[in-house]
């Protein structure tokens, strides 16, 4: 125990956020935000959809936090997000709780859904022309949703040398995406 005092009791965290503790939230936001965000943007290939999802997960857990019941709550978080997301691809629309969904038209609609796909094919495509070395530890970052420490402990590579990887990498990308004028 004594080797892991960053590792957040999330049961506990639940439990105070059922008495409607704040701060225990923003701990488990802080923990689990990047792996939710992940996880729906590897299932939908979309960043604002990605986003939305992760803002529904954790309304969702502020809003009902009895929906946890026990058990390895990583795991539980990573299937709200996944079914979250897949709820999304099939068209099963969720409303964000607090927010008043706007009616786009059909074309609207159709003209944002095309821009989101080619701006997702430009981004991938940006991404497969940094160094390797670079991709790697944004793609855990940013798809796997793991922190800077993660990523150092599971590539064997110094903390300082990931966030630098990082950084650089993150540069290149987007003067690629600045290249085909995205921003």
């Amino acid at each position: 125990m004594c080797g892991e005092w960053w590792r957040v009791d999330e049961a506990a965290l639940v439990e105070r956020i059922r008495c409607r503790d704040a701060a225990a939230f923003e701990a488990l936001y802080d923990q689990y935000h990047r792996l939710v965000y992940g996880i729906a943007l590897r299932v939908l290939s979309d960043v604002r959809g990605a986003e939305d999802v992760t803002q529904s997960v954790f309304l969702k857990i502020w809003s009902d936090p009895t929906a946890f019941r026990g058990g390895n709550f990583g795991a539980w978080i990573a299937r709200v997000a996944r079914n979250r997301g897949i709820d999304v691809l099939r068209g099963g629309a969720f409303v964000v709780q607090g927010e008043i969904p706007a009616m786009p038209s059909a074309q609207d609609a159709l003209d944002d859904y095309v821009m989101r796909k080619l701006e997702s094919r430009n981004v991938r495509s940006a991404l497969a022309r940094i160094p390797q070395e670079q991709r790697e530890p944004i793609e855990l970052g940013f798809f796997d949703g793991l922190s800077h420490d993660q990523i150092a402990r599971r590539s064997g590579v110094p903390l300082g040398t990931v966030k630098t990887r990082i950084r650089a990498g993150l540069r290149k990308l987007r003067a690629e995406l600045q290249e085909v004028g995205i921003r």
